[in-house]
């Protein structure tokens, strides 16, 4: 029997989880809420399902197993409180919520209520990344030295409650732990607002990780061209995703060569071979979404905990902190 889904919110994201649960065979979509009655009305005789103005009256009129909620971050802990108090498992829209100890009491409140907490960290389940993340645990790159990520493009006219820390750099915060297995120690940030009316729109930040790894982030709503890549630099060479083509390139390191296995530490650097790995392409969010329903299913482990979100959370709060007070932050073991 298919999992009965629904949707909060409406907007870019929103629309994108209607459309896909609407489609797959695991999914019975059943309703959608939106605050603004036009779209909602809209979208729901788009996909045959009925639309609510109150989330409340969907929950008391719907018999709903599991929801995505696409709201506003300022929204997610009353909206995601509400649904699992009934009992509904939920899918939050990153980031978490606005503060660490809202984040805290809804996984503590999912644990209470017996349902799945996940959170919408879509680049987790980008095949590209992905694929790295198996070469990288295969020991293709040996010691990993420094990931850079780039995530710039225009502003987004529907963000006004956060930021471009909150908003784009948490994607990143959660692929570099993913890959590295390491937790923040330090973070250090410098971070404008150019355009945005209350946040800032622009950030360059540096983090050093447990391991010794250093991490780079280049994000902003600035930018006129989407521009979403990711870059490994480690003793065998590069490896670099776009996460928006699905592309994995590795640049080689050609001084290891043949000798590799005999070096204990790295000699020199030089430029050697440049492969681009063949990637079996599908829909992130597509992926997210069956691993959503799976977990509620039973079927499989969650992918993204909401613990992971929380540590994103975290780090990108850090990252606000440290542009605003022009200082590192140090954050404490397990954080």
């Amino acid at each position: 029997m298919a999992v009965r889904t629904a949707v909060i919110g409406t907007g870019a994201m929103g629309r994108n989880h209607m459309r896909l649960y609407h489609e797959m065979e695991q999914s019975n979509l059943v309703a959608i809420a939106d605050s603004d009655s036009g779209t909602a009305e809209a979208m729901a005789k788009r996909h045959g399902v009925k639309a609510y103005t109150d989330y409340c009256a969907m929950f008391d009129a719907e018999e709903i197993d599991a929801v995505s909620i696409c709201v506003p971050t300022s929204l997610h802990f009353e909206v995601a409180s509400e649904a699992m108090d009934r009992g509904i498992n939920v899918l939050i829209e990153k980031p978490i919520a606005s503060t660490i100890d809202q984040g805290q009491a809804l996984i503590r409140m999912a644990r209470e209520c017996s349902v799945v907490c996940l959170i919408g960290h879509i680049e987790r389940f980008n095949p590209a990344v992905v694929e790295l993340k198996r070469r990288l645990d295969g020991g293709e790159l040996g010691r990993i030295f420094e990931i850079v990520a780039r995530r710039k493009g225009p502003s987004p006219v529907r963000i006004r409650d956060v930021g471009v820390v909150l908003d784009l750099a948490a994607h990143d915060l959660d692929v570099m732990w993913y890959l590295t297995g390491a937790e923040v120690r330090r973070v250090y940030a410098e971070t404008a607002r150019r355009v945005h009316d209350c946040h800032e729109d622009m950030l360059t930040g540096l983090l050093r990780f447990s391991n010794d790894v250093v991490g780079m982030l280049e994000i902003d709503w600035l930018t006129p061209t989407k521009i979403r890549q990711l870059s490994v630099m480690g003793e065998r060479g590069m490896f670099q995703v776009d996460y928006l083509t699905q592309d994995l390139f590795f640049f080689e390191n050609i001084e290891v060569g043949e000798m590799w296995n005999t070096l204990s530490i790295l000699r020199g650097v030089a430029e050697g071979r440049m492969i681009r790995h063949v990637v079996t392409k599908r829909e992130p969010l597509l992926v997210e979404l069956e691993s959503f329903l799976a977990v509620v299913e039973g079927r499989q482990m969650p992918t993204v905990t909401a613990d992971d979100g929380l540590r994103a959370l975290r780090q990108a709060q850090a990252l606000v902190q440290s542009g605003i007070e022009n200082r590192p932050i140090l954050l404490e073991a397990g954080a």
